[in-house]
């Protein structure tokens, strides 16, 4: 049996509440956070991958046995604001969304202009190439 993250996750975010623990009691009960985001508030994520070797039949497949995810806010002062918990099931009744964003990237807009202009730079740095 492979595991990776932190180990009996679900039992150990129970120990951790709202606007009573701080960030070094997380990181003490927790273990160091599998990835840290920062932006507005402190973001820390844990996480916990149990995977095991199916049976003969399914020819030696790994399956996915445990799967959690914790999300962790800290707020500006070190406090725990919020927190999430997300296992096998509640993940694969997330919703993600299909739209992409499309690169708007034409031949008469400055960005083109101005990175064409740097290539003939870097090319011919003091103007001298011959031109065909």
């Amino acid at each position: 049996m492979d595991h990776h993250g932190v180990h009996k996750l679900y039992v150990k975010q129970e120990k951790i509440f709202p606007n009573e623990t701080n960030k070094n009691d997380i990181i003490k009960i927790l273990g160091p956070p599998s990835s840290t985001s920062f932006f507005d508030n402190e973001v820390l994520f844990f996480i916990e991958r149990k995977e095991a070797t199916g049976n003969i039949l399914k020819l030696g497949k790994k399956e996915i046995i445990t799967n959690n995810v914790l999300i962790v806010e800290i707020n500006k002062y070190g406090l725990l604001e919020k927190k999430t918990f997300y296992d096998l099931n509640k993940m694969q009744n997330l919703k993600i969304s299909k739209n992409t964003t499309e690169v708007n990237y034409q031949k008469n807009s400055f960005i083109y202009d101005f990175l064409s202009s740097m290539r003939q730079k870097v090319n011919d740095p003091l103007g001298k190439r011959r031109k065909n």
